[in-house]
């Protein structure tokens, strides 16, 4: 028979079990941020409390020989060398453990990528003006981000995976920190841009746009073809952890908004007991500040 020491030391070793096993389970939550003037700050994104990734949204402009252009909507004009306050912002969400990022396309731009040397071009100019490099012109400043997020939803559908080869081969080249490689496919599987990218097994992050995509969302009151598609993503693509992407209001888009009781209750129960659960992205700032999304959903991610 145990006595009562041998059943506490096993009470104490579940709990800490428990503990462990909670922990490992805990997700973050992922913002957009930087396409609407009206969402606030970096610095008061951050100081939220609520994200643990931030996505600065977007180099829309880039490849096949042009001069990449930065655009962060109202915050600042890239052209008069405007945005570098936001170098000191950037500093400050790094300091409260955030993981910074530049989102690579979005939904309108003109970017591309037509060759090998347009990849290593590409892969360079960010290196040198937004990751660990050098230039005399770094639009962010000197604040040293986090990774690349590619969000490719236009242009050429091949030279990805190169891109994201180049930019992992900094990690063996004597980086002074991490560079991060993240990605935001749409939800059918494979998707149509960056399906061979995510084969590379390089990809630390994967945030799949469950939204403006029919077959592959929630739709009111049916959470299977959400999960059927989760579990595809999640069981067939090489990669570190996936997020579901989800917009931060009804207004956010076209379709695939999940009331936060709905994500609470009905999905995040099956999606958390994945190993490869990361937590939730959500599109995008501006919007989670007017419905408040993040924070009623934070407790359970």
């Amino acid at each position: 028979m145990a006595t009562k020491h041998q059943e506490l030391s096993f009470l104490l070793s579940l709990l800490v079990l428990t503990l462990l096993v909670d922990k490992s389970l805990a997700g973050g939550i992922t913002i957009y941020w930087g396409q609407n003037g009206y969402e606030g700050t970096l610095n008061e994104t951050c100081a939220s409390g609520n994200y643990a990734y931030v996505n600065l949204a977007f180099l829309y402009k880039f490849g096949g020989g042009q001069t990449p252009e930065i655009n962060l909507a109202g915050h600042c004009n890239p052209d008069s060398g405007g945005c570098t306050i936001v170098s000191n912002q950037i500093t400050y969400c790094q300091s409260l453990g955030l993981k910074v990022m530049l989102s690579l396309g979005g939904g309108s731009g003109n970017y591309t990528l037509t060759s090998n040397q347009d990849v290593k071009d590409v892969a360079e100019y960010l290196w040198n003006n937004y990751l660990g490099g050098q230039s005399s012109s770094r639009p962010l400043g000197e604040a040293v981000l986090d990774g690349i997020d590619f969000d490719i939803e236009m242009g050429s559908t091949e030279y990805w995976d190169k891109l994201a080869r180049y930019l992992w081969k900094y990690n063996k080249q004597g980086s002074k920190k991490k560079v991060y490689l993240t990605a935001a496919p749409q939800c059918p599987y494979p998707d149509k841009y960056l399906g061979t990218a995510l084969n590379t097994g390089l990809f630390d992050y994967v945030w799949v746009q469950f939204y403006n995509n029919n077959p592959c969302e929630y739709t009111s009151g049916n959470v299977t073809n959400l999960l059927s598609s989760w579990n595809k993503w999640t069981s067939t693509v090489p990669a570190g952890k996936f997020f579901l992407g989800l917009p931060a209001s009804s207004d956010a888009a076209g379709s695939g908004f999940i009331p936060a009781d709905v994500l609470t209750s009905q999905v995040l129960p099956v999606t958390k007991a994945s190993s490869k659960y990361g937590g939730v992205m959500l599109w995008s700032r501006y919007y989670d500040l007017q419905s408040g999304y993040s924070s009623s959903i934070k407790s359970s991610v």
